[in-house]
């Protein structure tokens, strides 16, 4: 075991699969040399050489693609896309082609790619740097969505997304990254186990996709949320004194309904929170599947805790970010209801 940032867990993941299958390769923009904006990559272009881990030109479309036709002859890629706010150009490819090769082709073909990106706000980084995109993709079948919350977590669920003989779109929490961030949560992180700089194991594991983990266990009322929120969410029940139930989804789709209805059908309560704006988010998705498999144990509406509705707002990134002050008011809310 390790103390590992976000950042060395993800890169002894990539690490841990390029030293074990020597079809497993890395590239994106910078991510050779240089390692990455990030740093993620760091290292393995030195270790592992310029066929296995190379920089790609600025063109979204085209590192997609590159991903598509290598996995398609047998290859592994881990293609960087730089910020979640520059996966659009390469959209289509990922709407078009690779969510639908297996199915396209009577399973022929398969689609082994992770694509990994950074996403969510937090660096000073303005509207271009900053965006929180994952409920684009969650709307598209053969796609599997991933969001990590902590170095542990971060490293198994990358491994297993590379090993995935099918696409996974991997958002990396830029917040949690270099470890210092914890939203104010303190004793619940420490009794939680998984502070975002953690023991993690140098050696090759996987946890699941597609399993929740319950972050903290409670009877008041279900949060259910992923990624940076996980966090804002223990320091809210922290400080309110209230007794939540957290859920930490770390994969989107395909998502744990029996672990989140379970809690629900207990608590009789629930809020379910995301960094991105409110409407179409993936909350409502989340709101919506609740209430249809919890309806008689609900005693309040569900409530939202979310991002705003407009631009990210580069001046006042920090009141845009949903923090324990807004928790604690929709969980007293819930409460009264």
């Amino acid at each position: 075991m390790s103390k590992m940032n976000m950042i060395q867990a993800l890169n002894s993941a990539m690490d841990n699969m390029m030293e074990r299958d020597a079809n497993v390769l890395a590239f994106g923009e910078d991510a050779g040399y240089f390692g990455g904006v990030f740093r993620v990559t760091a290292g393995l272009q030195e270790k592992y050489g310029l066929d296995r881990c190379f920089d790609a030109p600025i063109n979204e479309a085209a590192i997609v693609a590159m991903a598509i036709g290598m996995a398609a002859n047998g290859l592994k890629p881990v293609a960087e896309i730089q910020f979640s706010d520059y996966i659009f150009p390469g959209f289509d490819q990922i709407v078009s082609e690779l969510s639908r090769l297996r199915y396209r082709t009577a399973g022929t073909f398969t689609a082994p790619v992770v694509i990994r990106t950074p996403s969510g706000g937090g660096i000073r980084g303005g509207q271009t740097h900053s965006m929180s995109p994952e409920a684009f993709f969650t709307h598209i079948p053969g796609i599997q969505v991933v969001m990590p919350s902590n170095p542990y977590d971060a490293k198994g669920l990358l491994i297993a997304a590379i090993e995935s003989p099918d696409p996974v779109i991997f958002f990396e929490p830029k917040r949690l990254y270099n470890g210092p961030f914890d939203g104010g949560a303190g004793k619940a992180l420490e009794a939680w186990g998984k502070h975002p700089k953690g023991e993690v194991p140098e050696d090759h594991y996987t946890l699941p996709i597609g399993k929740a983990d319950v972050v903290r266990e409670g009877s008041a009322m279900t949060i259910v949320t992923y990624g940076t929120l996980v966090h804002v969410a223990l320091a809210a029940a922290e400080q309110s004194g209230i007794d939540a139930e957290i859920i930490d989804l770390r994969t989107l789709i395909p998502y744990d309904i029996e672990t989140i209805a379970a809690s629900v059908n207990k608590t009789g309560r629930c809020i379910v929170a995301q960094e991105a704006p409110r409407t179409s988010g993936f909350g409502a998705e989340l709101a919506a599947q609740i209430q249809e498999d919890c309806f008689f144990a609900l005693e309040a509406p569900i409530k939202r805790v979310t991002g705003w509705d407009t631009p990210y707002p580069h001046a006042h990134e920090w009141s845009y970010f949903p923090g324990p002050k807004r928790f604690i008011n929709a969980m007293r809310e819930v409460l009264e209801a």
